[in-house]
């Protein structure tokens, strides 16, 4: 039987993958000397999608100063959508999680992050082949509070409301759009366009996925836990209400600080 203090111990383990650094898309910061950026293999794809002349060539070149076939690019691009949600991706992973917190049965969950899915995959295609145009100066505020609220549903439902499938498409419509912008930015030629948008999605997937499955061992054990204690009512109190607020705040805050950044 576990005591009291390594259960805490446990519960302590899902809030700190709400509470690390409170930053918001750090594109700018995945290649960085040291822990925490993206493999240097992945760094130096990256510089070579900045290389002005070979993107004016029409084509993304390998190490090798070769052009990349669709697969080569397809694999690129899934490596450079999963760095986009871990570690980078830190406003995706408060909102999966704040959508895994709401969630106490295996159905409803499968249905919110399928649904966030379709939606943000519809936005990331439309946005990204220019068919929609939305200013990041709106999108990112957006996201933000898209946080906040699910979070501050959470703190006062105690269940899935029937509701909230909706309220999650809307969300992943605004986050694809978010995922756009990124992807917009690598520049892409248009005869690569298609694997990378595919490629990039399917990572952005598995980063999030993995948010989902780290998330549930973590609450697995806890849950065990508190069962061996007697105490498996306790998930709720211990676990899902402040770590729901802890997320809802970080949403609330940078909601404002993008709208005020927009403003200036």
């Amino acid at each position: 039987m576990l005591s009291a203090g390594w259960v805490r111990a446990a519960a302590l383990v899902l809030l700190l993958a709400a509470a690390t650094a409170v930053l918001a898309h750090p594109e700018d910061e995945f290649c960085v000397p040291g822990e925490g950026g993206l493999d240097p293999a992945l760094c130096q794809a990256l510089s070579e999608l900045d290389n002005a002349e070979r993107i004016a060539s029409g084509a993304i070149l390998d190490a090798a100063g070769q052009p990349r076939g669709f697969w080569s690019t397809f694999g690129l691009y899934v490596g450079i959508g999963v760095g986009h949600i871990l570690p980078a991706g830190l406003d995706h992973i408060l909102f999966v999680l704040a959508l895994f917190l709401s969630s106490t049965r295996i159905r409803a969950l499968v249905i919110q992050i399928s649904t966030f899915t379709v939606a943000h995959t519809a936005t990331l295609g439309l946005t990204a082949a220019g068919v929609i145009s939305p200013p990041a100066s709106i999108v990112e505020p957006l996201i933000a509070a898209s946080i906040a609220f699910v979070a501050v549903e959470n703190l006062f439902l105690k269940d899935m409301p029937r509701w909230r499938p909706l309220i999650v498409f809307g969300f992943g419509l605004v986050h694809g759009m978010g995922f756009a912008g990124f992807f917009g930015e690598l520049g892409l030629p248009s005869d690569q366009f298609w694997s990378g948008l595919l490629g990039f999605n399917v990572g952005v997937e598995i980063g999030q996925l993995s948010v989902v499955a780290v998330a549930f061992i973590v609450a697995l054990f806890v849950r065990r836990a508190l069962a061996s204690t007697q105490h498996e009512s306790w998930y709720r109190k211990g676990i899902v209400v402040p770590a729901s607020l802890l997320i809802a705040l970080t949403g609330l805050w940078w909601a404002a600080d993008r709208t005020m950044a927009a403003l200036v």
